[in-house]
Order: structure tokens, then sequence, then C-alpha cells
């Protein structure tokens, strides 16, 4: 314990110097072995023995982490090293691999400037490779490349020392075609990596030693010498020469951006304000004494302190007893602790400056992607999660006096994890729970059960689907239920630059507009001038000219399209990409007769009677699958794909094994796909999926696919028709 306080002493005295902090995540593809590295470093930093490196796994402290050995959420650690003489502080995150939990991911590239990218050479680069480099690289996070489990092509694969410099040579190569096709152009040759320069490691974390260009020339030490170490086996003698922690130090500080360096190009990609301002200098200058400003990446949850806000500073610093105004928010609210993370532990400190990671306790109601701000302030560019919820299961209590914690439990888990969705179907009174695949709700399920201790019992997964329209229709005329107020409403399909913008985070969802931002989406300046509210990908159009009444009524509006949107007229599932534009209205003047229960049915019902004239239809969720099989059972796993509607992408030869890439509808994956798989190739194929997005379920499966739906929610399983909603 006095060791660990010695070392929490050094870090605050090292957080005042931004000159000497890195604030790094390891990305990898899943098992590619980050959380092993992670613990290489923590032996340099003396939190943890080399005697159990490798097999602690520090980072993963949560009891489903160690039974599964593999990352399931991101981990905070702060870390002093010492370095040619000069003393550091690296602000690590150890983040997870598996795709049901990229999120975490994609909420640590806004803490960080660096990343450690690990590649296992056996595998070279995975579907998750590419989407965690390619979250870093538009983030502007600055990638090393860390290709580790090296020993495997020589003990596994039985290479040649020229066959293993000629795969490690393709895999830099690829990694940097990566960088090339992402990174923003002023950087993509700047960032690519390379050997020659000190910006590659080589080796194995779990045995503990890597070559890079400092070790080569620190200690003297030939590529020859490795690989002849590495064939005999002589683990002992490549730890002597090579430590792996000098390897990736050296390359951590020597290659990878001090925040004085990257808030001067990072600030104007992620923060839209005036950077000629005070506060825009100020963040670029890191300045320690200038107003706070700060970017909630991250919510945990604590016994005692209950919601724990995880947040880059990015300028000012933060002490307990700031108050601080959160974005989207009234009422400014008072920090009452700062601390900084060691992994599971939360250190309090009396302050961190700008250019650090702090953990902040006292602040009610925040959400991932805020930003807390000492004064006002243009708001951070809204963190966007590239994949979406694709399976929901549906929770109960199995003892109903349970409902309420169960309720409680899953809306604090869903803080912080945005990519899970939590629904109350008020029919049946189940709590659906969305997330991004099997593993994802498998996880959540364990959680609820044994951390919350709830007993539950859980449905089969159901595919989450997406509603939307083919073409345009209207205007169709809809009236308040007292026939006072009417509405003339068009539907018509959204852009699909415009949808792109919105789910790129481009364009801000809400009722907060950017005219500019969907004009340079593609929208005309007339549309966008009239756009009134963003919900879900679908915009909500005033088209109107001079009516009375309409603005002391576009709340319910409002409310009555995103009703609409929320809960589509086919199968009550979510709209997507569908453009609502109001062409006329008649309001009645008294506001007696204009109350939400009058304008909210008569924005609603049109919307739904225009969908289903303009033909709605629905999208169903895809994943891209890699899996790689021996030959021999290539055909018979090509079959199977096609049998559950897989459309075949691509096939690639690796030595002795075929690479199958084949996009897959998430309804056909859920059905056993796994035990088939597994039976199909007697246990021999290894498989990966990625989300692919939606794309429009076969015509002649619509009509069956809506009837389940609307059955497994309590409707008529007759689908509505438009005259249904017309009155």
């Amino acid at each position: 314990m006095a060791r660990k306080e010695h070392i929490v002493e050094e870090i605050v005295q090292l957080m005042k110097d931004p000159k000497h902090i890195r604030n790094v995540a390891i990305v990898a593809h899943v098992h590619h072995g980050k959380t092993t590295l992670t613990d290489a470093l923590l032996v340099k930093a003396g939190l943890i023995s080399k005697t159990v490196a490798g097999d602690v796994l520090y980072t993963n402290y949560e009891k489903i982490e160690q039974e599964r050995r593999m990352t399931i959420k991101s981990a905070n650690i702060s870390l002093g090293f010492e370095f040619k003489n000069e003393e550091y502080i690296i602000n690590l995150i150890d983040t997870p691999g598996h795709v049901d939990f990229g999120g975490h991911v994609t909420r640590s590239m806004r803490a960080v400037d660096g990343v450690i990218l690990v590649v296992d050479p056996v595998e070279m680069i995975m579907p998750q490779t590419e989407t965690v480099l390619r979250q870093a690289l538009q983030e502007r996070a600055k990638p090393v490349l860390f290709i580790n489990k090296v020993d495997r092509l020589l003990t596994e694969l039985k290479l040649t020392p020229e066959q293993t410099q000629k795969r490690l040579a393709d895999l830099i190569d690829a990694v940097n075609n990566l960088i090339e096709r992402y990174a923003p152009p002023e950087f993509a040759s700047k960032w690519k990596v390379n050997v020659a320069n000190g910006s590659v490691a080589i080796g194995s974390a779990y045995e503990r030693w890597a070559v890079s260009k400092y070790i080569l020339e620190k200690n003297n030490v030939t590529f020859k010498e490795v690989f002849k170490y590495t064939q005999e086996g002589n683990i002992q003698k490549l730890q002597e020469i090579a430590p792996i922690e000098d390897s990736i130090l050296a390359m951590v500080i020597e290659h990878l951006p001090s925040p004085i360096e990257a808030q001067k190009y990072r600030i104007e990609r992620i923060w839209h304000g005036d950077l000629n301002s005070d506060i825009g200098k100020a963040m670029i200058n890191v300045d320690p004494k200038a107003p706070l400003v700060m970017a909630v990446f991250g919510i945990t949850y604590d016994k005692q302190s209950g919601e724990v806000a995880v947040a880059r500073v990015f300028s000012g610093t933060v002490r307990k007893g700031v108050e601080v105004k959160i974005s989207g928010k009234d009422k400014p609210q008072r920090i009452q602790q700062v601390g900084i993370y060691m992994a599971k532990d939360r250190i309090t400190v009396d302050e961190v400056p700008a250019g650090n990671i702090a953990a902040l306790v006292g602040l009610k109601d925040i959400k991932i992607g805020d930003t807390l701000s000492e004064i006002d302030v243009e708001p951070f560019e809204q963190i966007v999660h590239y994949s979406k919820p694709v399976v929901t299961k549906a929770f109960e209590p199995k003892d109903s006096r349970d409902a309420a914690k169960l309720i409680e439990t899953l809306v604090e888990m869903s803080k912080t994890d945005p990519t899970m969705k939590l629904e109350i179907n008020e029919e049946t009174g189940e709590y659906l729970v969305m997330g991004m695949g099997e593993l994802h709700l498998e996880v959540i399920e364990s959680k609820v059960r044994d951390e919350y201790n709830i007993p539950i019992t859980t449905s089969e997964p159901i595919v989450v689907y997406q509603e939307t329209i083919e073409s345009k229709f209207g205007p169709v005329e809809g009236k308040s239920p007292n026939k006072h107020s009417r509405f003339y409403i068009t539907v018509e399909p959204l852009p699909k630059s415009v949808i792109e913008a919105i789910e790129n985070g481009q364009v801000s969802e809400g009722k907060k507009i950017s005219v500019e931002k969907l004009i340079k989406a593609g929208l005309s300046r007339d549309i966008a001038k009239g756009v009134v509210d963003i919900y879900n990908t679908n915009i909500l159009v005033d088209a109107t000219k001079g009516v009375q009444y309409m603005n002391e009524v576009m709340e319910s509006i409002i409310e009555g399209f995103e009703n609409a949107m929320k809960d589509g007229p086919l199968a009550r599932e979510k709209c997507y990409g569908i453009m609502v534009s109001i062409v006329d209205a008649v309001i009645h003047e008294d506001p007696v007769h204009r109350g939400p229960a009058q304008i909210i049915p008569a924005i609603r019902n049109p919307i739904y009677a225009a969908m289903l004239s303009a033909g709605t239809v629905l999208l169903e969720p895809k994943q891209i699958f890699t899996i790689t099989v021996p030959q021999s059972y290539t055909s018979a796993v090509i079959n199977m794909l096609q049998s559950k509607r897989g459309q075949l992408i691509e096939i690639n030869q690796d030595m002795d094994l075929s690479v199958i890439k084949a996009k897959m509808p998430v309804a056909e994956v859920i059905k056993g796909f796994s035990n088939e798989i597994r039976s199909l190739t007697e246990g021999r194929a290894i498989w990966y999926s990625e989300f692919a997005g939606y794309e429009k379920l076969p015509t002649n499966l619509q009509d069956k696919i809506v009837r389940e739906i609307r059955t497994r929610k309590g409707q008529n399983p007759e689908p509505p028709k438009a005259e249904d909603f017309m009155s």
C-alpha cells in the first residue's frame, strides 16, 4: 500500500507538466493481447511483480472479465515512468477488443492523443483491428504498432526467419494502408509506422519481451539474435536483451504526442467553437490557469459515491468544490470530489490540471459526451457510436417485488454503457434491453444476476428491425380529436447523404439545428431553414407560411413526430431516414382547444397514414462475418451461409486456411449459428463479426415478420392500412 501511495504522489506532481504527459489507449482485435501488454507496463511502474504479469490481467478486475479472460469495459490507470533521466506520466486506457463492446473504444478515443495498436501476426488485420484504428484516426489519435505473439510464427506456423520477416513487413504495410485511408490528409504520411524510426515494436507480451529500434541500439541486439532465441524458446535471454516495458515505453514517449502537441490539432476536430476566442486558445495551449473545460467520456458507479464521471481536462484545473455548467442543462452543479483511476481503485487527489484524465464525484444526471465548463462554451462534438443495437432480450424479475430495483439497475447500466438501450413495453410489462449482440446481452444478464443480485428470467434473443418508406406521399390531412385543428403532412425518404451525416455526428440530433451543416449534408437551403427537430435519423420540417399559433403548439407537434418515429405504423419498430414536412395547418385560436392531447394525435396519425400510403418497408440488421476454416471445410461453410440468406463477399487463402467473408442477416445468426458452424467444422472454425448496417427485408418475408412482431408486442397481427389513421 505504501508503494501505491508513493506512486500516486509521483503522479500528482507529474500531472502538472503537460510536456511529460501521454494519454494513450491500447486497442486491438479481441484476444490479440492488450491486457497482457498492460500488465507488462504495470511491472515497470511498480504496481505488480514480474512473476504475475500476463496472468494477473490487472485491468480486468470485474468477475465476468476474469472468468472469460476478456476485456469487457475500458479501464483507466495513471502510471509514472522514468525515461532517459526524465519523469513521465502515462494515462493509459485498456480497451475491449470484442465487437459487442466497441462502444467503450469509441468513447475512449475522446480522451486520448495516441494509441498502441496491438496485432497478432498469425491472424493479421482482423475486422476489429480496422475498426479501432479507424476510430482512433477519426479522433486524431496518433498510432504506434506493437506486433504481439510473434513467437507463434516460428512455433506454430514453422516459418523460416525470411518468411517471418516477409509476413511482418506485409502486416506493417497493411497497417500503413489503413492509416493512409483513414487518417486526416495532413497526417496520412507522417503517422505511418516504421521499424526504422522506432514506431513499431515486435515481441510477445505474455513472455514479456519486445524488440524495437530503441532496444536494438541501446542493448546492441540484432534481429538475427532475436530470431535465434525465439526458435530456441530462450525466453529468459529475450527478456534480458529486449525487455518489453522498455521497448513499449520508448515507443510511446518518443512517438506519441503530449497534450501540448496534440491539442493544437485535436481541438479543431472535436470542438466547433471559435478557436481564436480566449477559451479556444486556452484549450489549444493546455492552459491550467484558464477556465475549466472538460469532456465526459465515461461514467462508472461506486456503491458509496454513486455516479462517477470520467473526463478529459482540456483547459483549466479541476478541484473539489468547483461549480460547472453541463451542456444542455440549465443549472450548474458542484464537484464534490476529484480523483484519478488506478484500474479498479479511484484515488482522491486535490486537483487535476489540463491535459489529464479526472474522475469526478457529485454530478447528477450527466451523460457520456457531456461538456463540463466553468463558463458558457460551445459543447464538444457528440461522441458517435458506429454500431447500433441489433438484438433485444426481454428481462423480467422472478419476484415482482424486485421490479423497481431491476428498472433502477438497468437505467444505471445504460448510463455507463450508451450502446445498451432500454425500453419498457407498456402492453406486456416487459423490460426490453437492446444490445450490440448476443454476448453483450449475456454480459448484461450476468451482471444483473451476479453483481446486483436480482433473480431474472429472459426471453430468447429478438432482432431489432427498423421501418422506412420507399417513396414520397402527401399531403395527408390530420385532424385533432375535437376537429378544431388540422395539419397537412407529407413524408419522403431522406437523402442518403443526410442520413450518413446524422449517423456520423456531423449533424447533431435534437432541436438545436445547424442550417449550414444540413445544407452541406445535402438539403436545400429552403428545407434546411424549416427543420425543427432531428430524431433517430428522421427530420421534421415546418414548411408552413404564416400559420397562426404554429410556434405555440410546436412542442406538441415535435412530441407527436417523435412518438411516430419511435413507434412506426407497420410493426411498432423505430423509423429510419424519413423526412416529415408540415406543409399547411389550421390551428384553433383558443389554447384550451389545442393542448397536447389534441395536437399530438393530429400529427402522429397523418404521419402513419402517409407512411403506409408511401409504402412502408422493414429494414433488417446485417453483420459481416469473417470466418477462418481449414480449406477442406470451405464448401460446407459456404453452403451453410447461403442457406441462411448469407451473401458471399470474398474468399481468400492464407497458407492451408480459407478466410471467408460474408454478409449475414442477424435474424439468421441468432438461430443457433454458433453451434451449427462448430458442428460443421468439428470446432475448427474461428469467426468474428462486425455491424454492417440495415438493409431492406426481402419482400417475401415482410408480411410474416411483421405479423410475428405485432403478435409479440400484443398488437392485432393484421398490419394496419392508411385509412385506419384517417378520421
